[in-house]
């Protein structure tokens, strides 16, 4: 008799969902120095940058500085969470701790593991971009109620960002390879992405640059629903934009991961 006929497979949300539950729970099971950080990264980033500037540039346009930097900041957190977890995160548990092996001796498929790795770092994007948000209205910078959406940005940066870091992942062969993603990548983009200061200002070239990478659609995005004066129709076109992106990296990932993890 097949064992299957008394445990049958869980349905595909489920098998899924238990991954991402596996990670939620190594992750809060040290509280504090995992809930702290969120909170405290954005003060001292607001410090350094926003007082700093702040001082010399009052307006940036039409809109204070201050909430120009803060409405920006809120998905540049989601992306560098979201990319950290599912490059060194993703690496060492892959590599190193060899936590997948264990977990395939569970009824999930590799295409399990690594959709439910992605939908954690999105969440846990989302959670950082949401505590940058607390943060800023807690210290009267944003203060539009729309600007609760802008979590959803977030969420959707961080998806964004996990998908196209999987993909790194998936044919890195040394962790220290992943500082060429960050350096070389990751730390351009964020002040070549309108999060510090217009892209109006910028050459025509660099412009045309800062287009082509995902994190200016995202803080484009985020942006609008802090002040809703930048709201409009052509937010679509970032969010298809970061759409059709997802999709090609996400399938990429898959495909590399599942290759990697059968090889």
């Amino acid at each position: 008799m097949n064992g299957n006929d008394h445990y049958p497979i869980p349905s595909w949300w489920c098998r899924i969902k238990a991954v991402w539950y596996r990670h939620t729970r190594v992750y809060t099971s040290n509280f504090w120095s995992s809930a702290l950080p969120p909170f405290l990264e954005p003060l001292i980033f607001l410090a350094g940058l926003g007082i700093g500037f702040g001082a010399y540039i009052q307006t940036m346009g039409t809109v204070d500085y201050l909430l120009f930097l803060a409405s920006g900041i809120i998905v540049t957190s989601s992306m560098y969470t979201a990319a950290f977890e599912c490059t060194y995160g993703t690496f060492i548990r892959l590599e190193f701790d060899k936590v997948y092996d264990g977990m395939l001796g569970a009824p999930l498929s590799t295409t399990d593991l690594i959709l439910g790795e992605i939908l954690f770092a999105a969440t846990k994007g989302a959670f950082f971009a949401l505590a940058v948000l607390i943060v800023t209205r807690g210290l009267g910078i944003i203060t539009t109620p729309l600007s609760i959406l802008a979590v959803l940005a977030g969420l959707l940066g961080g998806l964004m960002f996990a998908t196209l870091s999987m993909w790194i992942t998936s044919w890195v062969k040394n962790i220290n390879h992943f500082n060429f993603y960050f350096t070389g990548l990751l730390s351009p983009m964020f002040f070549f992405s309108g999060t510090v200061f217009p892209l109006e200002n910028l050459p025509l070239y660099l412009q045309w640059a800062a287009e082509a990478v995902p994190l200016t659609h995202v803080v484009r995005i985020a942006r609008a629903f802090c002040i809703p004066e930048q709201l409009g129709w052509h937010l679509l076109v970032d969010l298809g934009y970061c759409l059709i992106l997802t999709t090609i990296t996400g399938y990429l990932a898959l495909k590399g991961v599942r290759k990697r993890m059968i090889d």
